[in-house]
């Protein structure tokens, strides 16, 4: 995973914090999508769990390619997305950090 991912094609996977609750999604703006979670501009389940740390992500060139990686995903059972998440971030690190200006207003 690479910083400077801006306005790329993801899928992703955002935490509540480590081994929280997760999230996953697809956009083709990572930056803005990411500043929406973390306002909480983003209406449903990540704003009512309070979901909004970046623990993993893929870039991808198509968004059909992040819509079926995201789909894969989403069957597979919750250790399996841990393990995922760990192999690349095994401290649950905010991933966001590398890449998004702090712009004063993100949830404390």
């Amino acid at each position: 995973m690479a910083a400077g991912i801006g306005h790329k094609t993801c899928f992703y996977i955002l935490a509540s914090k480590l081994n929280g609750t997760l999230y996953t999604g697809v956009t083709n703006d990572v930056e803005r999508r990411l500043t929406e979670h973390k306002n909480g501009e983003v209406d449903g389940f990540t704003k009512k769990y309070r979901i909004h740390l970046l623990v993993y992500y893929e870039v991808f060139d198509r968004i059909e390619n992040a819509i079926e990686r995201e789909k894969n995903l989403k069957n597979w059972k919750r250790a399996w997305k841990i393990e995922l998440i760990e192999k690349e971030n095994p401290l649950w690190r905010d991933l966001s950090d590398d890449f998004l200006v702090d712009s004063g207003s993100r949830p404390e």
